[in-house]
Parts: C-alpha cells; sequence; structure tokens
C-alpha cells in the first residue's frame, strides 16, 4: 500500500499562545460549537484527517488531546494536517485535563505546559514536523497486524450479517421512491465539499435521490441541496437539518437497541430503524441497492485500508462486503474534483459573451429586416431629442 509522503515542517516555536477553552470528548460535536481562535480540549486516539481538517476550517489556535495523536497502531494524518496548517497541537495530557479545565476558561498555552488562572494544570507533547515524522514512520510497521485484525473483522461480519448482505434481509420499508433513480450517497469524509461542487451538473441533470449519512445531510444543506433522505446514528446531523422534511433512518445495533431514536421523537420527527453491524454509509448503500437504485454515486465515503483504520472502528469490514455486495452500480465520487475542474474564467466568460452580442448586433446591421428596425430606433431617438430640447 503507497502512504502520502510526509512533508517535514519547521518545528513550532515554543512561545504563549491564550484562547477561550472548548471541551468534548467527541470531536465532531466540538466542532460544531467552536469559533476562531479557540482552543479545542479533545479526547481522541489517533486523530484521522476528518477531524483535523474540520478542527483546521473552525480555525482552531490549538488543540489539546488528552490522548496520544498517534498511537502508533497505524499512519494516520490528522497530526499532520494540524501542524502544517500552524495550528499548536499538544497531546497525551491525561485524563485529568478534562477535570483542570472548564468550558470556556481562558487557557495559556507555554511550551509543553497548560495554564489556566496562572497555575500550571497539565503537561504534555508538543507536536512538529519532526515528532509526526518519527511517529508515523514507526506506526508504518503496525499496519501488518491491523491488516490481520480487518481481515478477521471481515470474517465475523460476514457471519453475522451474511443474511443481509446476500438477501436484503432486514432492510426496511421506506416511503421515498427509489426503484429506477440514481442515488447520491453523501458521507463527510475525504474532499466531500469539493467533489461535491463538482457534481452539481451531474444533480441538475439526474435528479438523484440525495440521501446524507449523518453529518453528511448537512454538507448536502450547506451545498444548497434539501436531503430526502437522512441515514445515521444521528450524533453529527444537526437539529435543523432533522427537521428539514427527510425521510429518517436511524442505524440501530444488530438488537434493536437505537439511541438515536430518542432524539429524533424529541425534535418531533418520525423515524424508522434499521439494526445492522455495519456502518452507517454502508447501510445506505445497501438500502438504496436493495430498494432498486439504478446507480449509487457515493460521496465522501471510505475505501482504502488507511481510511477505514483513520474511522477507527472495527465494523469498517462491513464496507468491503457491502462494495462486494453492491457490485457494478456504485460509481465513487472521491477525488472527482482532483480529476476535473471546471476551468472558465470570469474574464474569458465576459469575452463569449461580448462576443456574441458583437455577432448579434453586426447580423441585424447587414440584414434587410434589421436595418429596418435600427431605421426605426434612429427616428425614436430623433423623436425623443427633439422633445428633450423643447422642454430645455
Amino acid at each position: 500500500m503507497r502512504l502520502p509522503t510526509l512533508r517535514r515542517t519547521r518545528p513550532a516555536e515554543p512561545g504563549i499562545l491564550t484562547g477561550t477553552a472548548r471541551l468534548d470528548r467527541r470531536t465532531k460535536r466540538l466542532v460544531g460549537r467552536l469559533r476562531p481562535g479557540e482552543i479545542a480540549v479533545i479526547d481522541h486516539v489517533d486523530i484521522d484527517r476528518v477531524a483535523a481538517d474540520s478542527l483546521v476550517a473552525v480555525g482552531v489556535a490549538a488543540v489539546l488531546n488528552a490522548k496520544p495523536s498517534i498511537s502508533g497502531r497505524y499512519p494516520n494524518l490528522g497530526p499532520q494536517v494540524l501542524v502544517e496548517a500552524g495550528i499548536t497541537l499538544l497531546d497525551d495530557l491525561g485524563e485529568g485535563v478534562f477535570q483542570q479545565i472548564r468550558e470556556g476558561d481562558s487557557v495559556r498555552v507555554e511550551g509543553n505546559t497548560v495554564f489556566v488562572r496562572g497555575e500550571p494544570v497539565a503537561h504534555g507533547v508538543r507536536q512538529d514536523g519532526d515528532t509526526i515524522a518519527k511517529a508515523m514512520l514507526d506506526a508504518r510497521e503496525g499496519l501488518s497486524v491491523q491488516l490481520e485484525a480487518f481481515a478477521a473483522n471481515t470474517m465475523e461480519y460476514l457471519k453475522q450479517e451474511r443474511e443481509l448482505l446476500l438477501d436484503g434481509v432486514g432492510v426496511p420499508d421506506i416511503k421515498t421512491q427509489i426503484s429506477g433513480r440514481h442515488c447520491l450517497i453523501v458521507v463527510r469524509g475525504y474532499d466531500y465539499k469539493a467533489d461535491l461542487d463538482v457534481l452539481r451538473p451531474y444533480i441538475r441533470e439526474f435528479k438523484p435521490v440525495l440521501i446524507g449519512v449523518d453529518g453528511g445531510a448537512d454538507a448536502l444543506v450547506e451545498a444548497g441541496y434539501t436531503p430526502d433522505m437522512i441515514i445515521g446514528d444521528m450524533d453529527s446531523v444537526t437539529d435543523d437539518v432533522l427537521r428539514c422534511g427527510a425521510e429518517v433512518v436511524v442505524h440501530a445495533y444488530p438488537d434493536g437497541r437505537a439511541p438515536g431514536l430518542d432524539r429524533v421523537h424529541q425534535l418531533g420527527v418520525s423515524g424508522i430503524t434499521f439494526p445492522a453491524a455495519a456502518t452507517s454509509e454502508d447501510i445506505a448503500m445497501l438500502l438504496a441497492d436493495e430498494k432498486g437504485a439504478t446507480l449509487i454515486v457515493a460521496v465522501g465515503t471510505h475505501a482504502t485500508l488507511v481510511e477505514f483504520l483513520d474511522k477507527g472502528r472495527g465494523g469498517m469490514a462491513s464496507t468491503f462486503l457491502t462494495r462486494l455486495r453492491v457490485g457494478g452500480k456504485l460509481v465513487d465520487a472521491k477525488g472527482v474534483s482532483r480529476l476535473y475542474r471546471q476551468s472558465i474564467s470570469g474574464s474569458s466568460l465576459l469575452l463569449l459573451v461580448l462576443s456574441a452580442i458583437a455577432a448579434m448586433a453586426a447580423a441585424v446591421a447587414v440584414s434587410t429586416v434589421g436595418k429596418a428596425y435600427l431605421s426605426l430606433a434612429a427616428e425614436w431617438w430623433d423623436d425623443v431629442m427633439f422633445h428633450l430640447q423643447r422642454l430645455f
């Protein structure tokens, strides 16, 4: 497997940095509350690239991690993204940081130490380009172990969900009409914004069923669309989007428990459950396939081993089998924004419009009908000027 080449950066200066602290053990929940210049306090082993991209987009000044940002299980890309964006990363601070720091506290980071109200409350490891490069090199050696665990998880999932995978047993009945249509499934994964933007002509022409997987529903709304369906455990989709009128399918545990269903009902939204051991993006594909979609276009979904591990779930093994099940219906739009970019600039478009106007004017000027209209226009203009001269 070819892994991204790590670009070494200059070590961050151990200067003093201050900001307001925002805390949450779930990074994707915290991102919704963060503001530029604030300090994120998280509990995130192996920060993945999607989480890092969201923190960079918010514009945080620093990230304080109670856990190791790179544990050595595999070469996760999140810490590299944060450091290259100029964000201070201090990790392995310990569980006590969540007791020592409160929401809204003014926090000072100096070197490897965190201060609150002038008192040191935690010490950690300050990451820079060199420390991350070394940790990533060591983590590459852990890929073989993770590959074995991934294979074992895949076999276990096949035993648990063979009826769902082979015969579609357990797929719920839905109101949304999918049979004979395309489905666009959006997950908040790598490059989802750019890929979704490039797909605008496709969406406009084919009008596919728009399915948002948890926060992917927010991504569709942010892009100007209204999702037809929202599928997931409902831990990262916002309240307003849940109320948008889309059909809601709550991802439940195999035993039928669905914690997200309570939240849906509290918002006054009806929802059905889909019990499965797979991930939410996988059950979205399985549902679309079982209900007769002619084509499934996936945005932001996971496809490589590193991405599976980056997702941080043993259940990501289901993705491999789901893709085998869906087969030729699936078109993965990952990276389409890098493959194809619209190259028409504003100046080129203006020149094209002016050229069209000039061509139309020339055609009117040389035709018999055009000359007659020009003569009438000239007489009208003379009348207007004559009346204006009489007024003044």
